[in-house]
Parts: C-alpha cells; structure tokens; sequence
C-alpha cells in the first residue's frame, strides 16, 4: 500500500491508504505503484486518480510539488485539489470566461498578469474537465 496525502494551503484534502495514483506533472502524467523510486516534480494543473479498493476517485488539482519518498509515501503540495463530485461546473466556467476575456484585454508588456491569467485558465479548465469526465456531463 501507499500512503498518500494531499496538502493545499487550507490543510489536508486527501489523506488514505492506496493501490496506485495518477499524478499530473510538468514531465507528463505518471502512475505511481508501491515501492516507487524516490522522486520530486512539479504538479500541473489536472486530475489525479487515486485506485483503492477497486474504486477511483477523481480530483483537480492545481500546480505545486510532488514528493515521493522511500517506503511507499506519496505527497503533494498542491495550491488547489478539489474532489469531481465538489466542483461547481457553472461556477468554473464562468470563472474561466472571466480570465479569458481580461487575458484579451491585457497589454502584451505585462507578463506576470498574463502569466497568472494563464494559470487560472488552467486550472478552471482542469477543473472543468475533471467534474464533466466524472459527472458524464456534456
């Protein structure tokens, strides 16, 4: 088994016992099983699976840090993780809109506005994604 865990700013979101996680990184998607090597990656914005039991459970996540450590502990400091089944489609979509219309209205010299409305781009469309995959909604 793996002992994984996810911490965001708020505290834990996710804390369990696992089979096996599917983890977003800034190298690609990557499965992690029991006695993974050691490891240490960037998060990007996307869904994580976790397998336990037979059953999957979908969450969003944000960018951050994933930790893999000896013995099977697996960890990740994200800025945002949320379940499917808690993301507000509506309210995602609508926040994504609200960035993409600003991002149009931005003048090009500033990169750490567009920089930032990029991320919030991305996370909402992750959001979106994970909430409609898990949801069936179309």
């Amino acid at each position: 088994m793996i002992t994984f865990k996810i911490v965001t700013p708020d505290g834990v979101t996710y804390e369990d016992n696992i089979e096996k996680v599917t983890i977003p990184t800034g190298a690609g998607q990557i499965t992690v099983l029991e006695n993974h090597a050691p490891l240490v990656s960037t998060l990007v914005p996307g869904e994580v699976l976790v397998h336990k039991d037979g059953q999957v459970v979908a969450l969003a996540i944000s960018t951050g840090i994933l930790e893999i450590r000896p013995d099977s502990e697996v960890y990740l400091l994200a800025d945002t993780s949320e379940r499917a089944e808690h993301i507000d489609i509506e309210r995602a979509e609508a926040a994504r809109a609200r960035a993409e219309e600003m991002m149009k209205r931005q003048d090009s010299d500033l990169n750490i506005d567009f920089a930032r409305l990029q991320a919030m781009i991305e996370r909402e469309t992750a959001r979106i994604g994970v909430a409609k995959r898990y949801r069936n909604v179309k």
